[in-house]
């Protein structure tokens, strides 16, 4: 997901295409203002925290691009990808380490493990994902390449 800071700084597309380029595969992909409901449910594993009501009021304050990606080893790709959570600490090159400078306005929220995702894209995405694939993802797969 790209957050509200990513939407308010005008660099939501050229961070989308960070994960197109890297060869990751779009299979679905919404801009939508956040309400609290649907705020507290997606950091719901938060709730209880002294930075929850911060990460609310943040995911709430501007729209966000939604969006789910797939391809080989997709959670660790993106998440090295994104970096550190906290900018300062995000090695150059990843997203935050280029763009990012304080915490919880760090552009980027991606799932950290399987369940995880599911979750997430059950609740962002309920009419689910659009299934396809490209003549590229033979090339991308370590167990389709081609002869």
């Amino acid at each position: 997901m790209l957050k509200p800071d990513a939407i308010q700084r005008s660099i939501a597309f050229e961070l989308l295409s960070r994960f197109e380029r890297r060869g990751l595969r779009f299979t679905a992909l919404r801009l939508l203002k956040v309400d609290r409901a649907m705020a507290e449910k997606h950091y719901a594993v938060h709730k209880g925290k002294f930075f929850y009501d911060d990460l609310v009021k943040v995911i709430t304050a501007s729209p966000v691009v939604a969006a789910v990606v797939e391809g080989p080893n997709a959670i660790a790709v993106v998440r090295s990808m994104v970096g550190s959570t906290r900018p300062q600490e995000a090695t150059e090159g990843s997203i935050r380490g280029d763009y990012a400078l304080v915490g919880l306005r760090n552009l980027v929220h991606a799932s950290d493990a399987p369940e995880t995702a599911a979750t997430e894209i059950k609740l962002w995405f309920p009419d689910g994902v659009v299934e396809y694939t490209r003549d590229i993802d033979r090339w991308t797969s370590e167990d389709k390449a081609p002869s």
